[in-house]
């Protein structure tokens, strides 16, 4: 655990720079958020923060520069003073994301790094969290799950996913093929997916729909990689297009499309991932411990090598 933000490292980057990068990259207030190594920003000019300010001036504060930089759209969810710094939770297109302040609220950390070596403890991630008390759920894996990795592994990892959200796919583009790397195809963990697609994603039921019917042909995985791969050409068209790169018979998987043969399966999924305490996407089970967002690679193998010790 944390114990003091005085152990930890808070890289000062300046702040027209860092202003600029957001407005060229709308998404950077997430995405420094969910997982890059750049540690801290200046939100209104460096000071001290020896005083502590009011959690709801704190808040306030911070909320008012996410939104600028993003047209809007942040919301606090929490926040709770810790040992030297704030803890805030803001939430952000269905994704929370937890941000760091000084206590008085005149900078903006973005990630906890303790620089004599310790770790951190998982419940305050940098790029999501595994929940404040340990506790593990039984997740029942349905029969028609899709797996990937062998069936006996020692880890079980139940990701549930949109095929249009960002931070899915930054998962699949800077995680899993490592995971698949190191511990899938090595025998030690395997991935089950469920489907969550978000409602204000409008592609990302027809991608699910996609997956499945993709699915019926053998090809899963394949389908499900060649649509993160493709995030920005989502549509029909090119589901089309991708069924016919990886063999499939194209007109069976057309008329699947249009069918609605998948959607109770989808739906049931997402229900499912709901009950279990799932809010938003992706958001992980790793042998029954929640995790949630788009951590890095290093997070998912903190987290595995606990679980195979």
């Amino acid at each position: 655990m944390v114990e003091s933000v005085k152990k930890e490292e808070v890289i000062e980057i300046p702040i027209g720079k860092y202003l600029s990068q957001v407005r060229e990259n709308p998404w950077m207030i997430a995405s420094v958020v969910l997982g890059f190594l750049f540690i801290g920003s200046l939100i209104f000019g460096f000071s001290s923060g020896t005083n502590v300010a009011s959690q709801t001036e704190v808040g306030d504060k911070v909320l008012v520069f996410l939104n600028s930089q993003v047209n809007g759209g942040v919301t606090l969810d929490s926040i709770t003073q810790k040992s030297g710094y704030y803890e805030i939770v803001v939430e952000y297109q269905g994704d929370k994301i937890p941000v760091y302040s000084t206590l008085d609220g005149n900078n903006l950390i973005t990630d906890l790094v303790p620089v004599d070596g310790s770790s951190i403890d998982n419940s305050i991630g940098t790029t999501g969290n595994t929940g404040t008390d340990g506790a593990r759920v039984d997740v029942k894996i349905p029969t028609d799950a899709h797996i990937e990795g062998n069936a006996n592994a020692p880890v079980t990892i139940v990701e549930f996913s949109d095929f249009e959200c960002p931070f899915c796919e930054k998962f699949y583009s800077e995680s899993l093929g490592l995971i698949r790397t190191n511990y899938i195809d090595t025998g030690k963990a395997k991935l089950v997916f469920m489907h969550f697609p978000l409602g204000f994603h409008p592609d990302a039921m027809p991608a699910a729909v996609a997956s499945e019917c993709a699915a019926d042909q053998g090809k899963f995985w394949e389908m499900h990689d060649k649509i993160f791969e493709g995030q920005s050409l989502l549509g029909k068209d090119s589901y089309i297009k991708w069924a016919g790169e990886l063999g499939l018979n194209v007109n069976t998987f057309t008329t699947c499309l249009d069918s609605g043969k998948h959607d109770a399966k989808i739906n049931s999924d997402s229900a499912y991932g709901s009950s279990i305490g799932v809010s938003g996407t992706p958001g992980f089970f790793i042998n029954g411990v929640k995790v949630d967002g788009a951590l890095p690679y290093s997070n998912f193998q903190q987290i595995i090598e606990s679980e195979l010790k």
